[in-house]
């Protein structure tokens, strides 16, 4: 009996390598197939998140592919990678990474080793980022507790844009003036979208907003808000965190709970409760990028 039953797990072990290895020659044929029609093709590169192939698209037009890694609806700290979005890698000339959320932690090294030749470029490099601890060792700082929403704040989508105008530069030269002009127009947008969110918010600093998943920290920085959040580092909130959030609330009359349709809306829903408040639905991810911004700030600025 003991043999029967080892023998049977060899034969499942064996049959999942099977399964991986048939995989990984599928992709690779896939891979070469579509790479054999390269130059009748547009370049494929991949992004983490729809607003980058927002910023992709505003910058060089249709000139690119532009591989989207999460999809609609999904959340970036737990989205598992399906085997026919490794396609799409495998011809990717260039991964532009946001650099700290949940997903590329999981999955960079997997995602190189589909595509060894494949450049990878961390758009969050360079940037002043919110972090909880930083370590200065010798003649660099470790950054740790980084918040990745980085896309969230004009400001450093600007910073980001110039970086990404360069690179498609470099990728495709022939296009370099094209991408020039479309930076400059993306510029002169988001410029527009600054004066008009500052003028939302002008006389509104310091005004509290109560977020579930702490998503709008760099845009509650720029605008002089304060964010403060019931989830933190992941974890849910604990009893005695949700008791002191409600006693903020409140103490200041704070009737919204902002929430993104990734998460649960179960805590939310008992602290909007407990205040007497409701719950309202904000998308960070949502590829309209500068008029999400827009909608966003002008439901906060009638709940203020």
């Amino acid at each position: 009996m003991y043999n029967v039953v080892v023998r049977e797990y060899f034969e499942k072990f064996i049959m999942k390598r099977l399964l991986v290895i048939i995989l990984a020659l599928i992709v690779v044929s896939c891979g070469s197939e579509k790479k054999s029609n390269a130059d009748k093709e547009k370049p494929v590169v991949t992004v983490s998140i729809l607003p980058q192939k927002t910023f992709i698209e505003k910058i060089a037009g249709n000139d690119f592919k532009v591989n989207v890694l999460i999809p609609p609806g999904a959340s970036p700290a737990a989205y598992t990678l399906l085997p026919s979005q490794l396609i799409d890698i495998a011809n990717s000339v260039a991964w532009f990474r946001i650099g700290y959320i949940g997903f590329e932690y999981s999955w960079k090294e997997k995602i190189s080793q589909v595509n060894t030749k494949m450049e990878v470029y961390d758009l969050s490099e360079g940037l002043d980022l919110v972090a909880g601890k930083k370590e200065i060792h010798g003649d660099h700082v470790h950054l740790r507790g980084v918040d990745p929403h980085i896309w969230m704040s004009p400001m450093m989508v600007k910073e980001m844009a110039k970086k990404i105008r360069n690179i498609l530069s470099e990728i495709n030269p022939e296009g370099a003036d094209k991408y020039m002009n479309g930076y400059n127009n993306f510029i002169k947008e988001i410029d527009e979208l600054q004066v008009d969110l500052k003028s939302m918010f002008q006389g509104m600093d310091g005004k509290t907003i109560i977020v579930f998943h702490p998503s709008l920290t760099y845009f509650a920085r720029e605008y002089g808000l304060n964010q403060v959040s019931l989830e933190s580092g992941g974890k849910e909130p604990t009893p005695q965190h949700i008791k002191e959030v409600v006693d903020l609330a409140i103490e200041q009359n704070l009737r919204i709970i902002y929430i993104q349709s990734e998460f649960d809306r179960e805590h939310a829903r008992i602290f909007a409760e407990e205040i007497n408040g409701e719950i309202i639905q904000v998308s960070p991810l949502n590829p309209n990028w500068s008029e999400n911004l827009l909608e966003m700030a002008s439901i906060m600025k009638d709940n203020f």
